[in-house]
């Protein structure tokens, strides 16, 4: 789909209640060169999407958000069909407890260029920026298109629903901190890798902002009224939540509690959480 002159959206086909219809792989310039951002799994459908989107065009990067294995797989196989440059997230591999197969990371990922916060891959007419912004995971990066003033955001921001931080790489503090960041710039509009386009950025990072902050405001009410366990705060708080989410509920509930703990508020003694 052509979303705008420089950019171009490709659905892989692994819908799950954690990717919603699927992992959105975007493909930046037209004409004499593009980037590929977030190719997505190494699967023969969506590799033959990407291909037939790309056409003749010379690929000047594969670009990728972070390492989750619904983003990155395709990354090696696209850059031996193009011999492209893989660029963009430091590798990281983890063995991660979290509740989806699809947020295992990619242990095949290997860049060849580390983009640092605020550096640049350009090609014909266009310019992308590497915005950090760790929380989802450590890894995290944004590209800020700056031809158009899109951001990609990946995981950080999606279309559909908040993001899930899964300790121990997942971190609330951070992610907070990175809402923040991409509340202060002027984004005209966000491309997330699952759910649509997102037209008012800063209303949206606004309202999950607000969103986060409720959470912990329950999590202390929660608190208050005596010990818990991070299970036992997911009935409590989301009423009504498919069963099949309540692990991602349960890890989002830990990762609040982590920040409040290193912040001084809460304290643990084995798997119990109080306040202090």
């Amino acid at each position: 789909m052509q979303l705008e002159p420089l950019v171009r959206r490709v659905l892989a086909p692994n819908p799950s209640p954690y990717t919603y219809t699927g992992t959105q792989s975007y493909i930046v310039g037209i004409g004499d060169g593009c980037a590929v951002i977030d190719p997505g799994p190494d699967e023969k459908d969506h590799l033959l999407a990407l291909d037939a989107a790309i056409g003749e065009e010379h690929v000047c990067a594969i670009m990728c958000t972070h390492t989750h294995r619904d983003h990155s797989p395709a990354a090696k196989t696209l850059a031996a069909r193009t011999g492209a440059p893989i660029v963009g997230c430091a590798p990281l591999v983890l063995d991660d407890s979290g509740p989806r197969a699809d947020a295992s990371f990619d242990r095949t990922y290997e860049p060849d260029r580390v983009m640092e916060d605020g550096e640049q891959m350009t090609g014909p007419g266009w310019t992308l920026t590497a915005v950090a912004t760790p929380g989802h995971v450590s890894n995290h990066l944004c590209f800020a298109l700056e031809e158009s003033g899109a951001l990609f955001t990946g995981d950080h921001i999606m279309g559909w629903s908040t993001s899930v931080v899964i300790p121990p790489d997942g971190d609330m503090g951070d992610y907070m901190k990175s809402l923040e960041r991409l509340y202060a710039r002027e984004d005209r509009v966000f491309y997330p890798a699952h759910g649509e386009a997102v037209d008012k950025p800063r209303q949206l990072v606004r309202g999950m902002i607000g969103h986060r902050r409720q959470r912990e405001n329950q999590i202390v009410r929660l608190l208050g009224e005596g010990p818990h366990e991070a299970p036992d705060f997911v009935g409590k708080m989301y009423k009504g939540l498919d069963p099949k989410l309540h692990k991602a509920a349960e890890m989002s509930v830990t990762a609040h509690l982590i920040d409040l703990e290193q912040r001084g508020l809460v304290a643990r003694s084995g798997k119990t959480w109080q306040t202090i």
